[in-house]
């Protein structure tokens, strides 16, 4: 029974912040990595950010490199995504996903594990 749930996501104006969390219950959320997918009405799922099950090392996609931040508390069984400098392109519903494949992998369908969503949009 893994369940993963995000919070966070609301509405904000070009150049604003805003935080996301993803509560994972069911797993030892050490054992996973996780990442962040974003998917915009009529597109793709699309990469985000990933973290390895120690947090000792992250990877963003270019797009959003510099403006966001993955993080993780594995006491907790949280993950967060600090968004800043937020852009009318990161408008999206963001969805946290976790993976027991070993190597880091940016592919939607090497994550086992998703979150319903939550939706971000940034007004220009």
């Amino acid at each position: 029974q893994v369940q993963l749930v995000e919070s966070g996501g609301g509405l904000v104006q070009a150049g604003g912040s805003l935080r996301l969390s993803c509560a994972a219950s069911g797993v030892t959320w050490a054992m996973y990595g996780m990442g962040w997918f974003r998917q915009a009405p009529g597109k793709e799922r699309e990469f985000v950010a990933r973290v390895k099950r120690n947090g000792g090392m992250t990877y963003y996609s270019d797009s959003v490199k510099g403006r966001f931040t993955i993080s993780r508390d594995n006491a907790k069984n949280t993950a967060n995504l600090q968004m800043n400098s937020l852009k009318a392109e990161d408008t999206a519903t963001y969805y946290c996903a976790a993976t027991t494949v070993g190597p880091l992998t940016t592919v939607p369908g090497d994550y086992n594990y998703w979150g319903q969503g939550t939706q971000v949009t940034v007004s220009s």
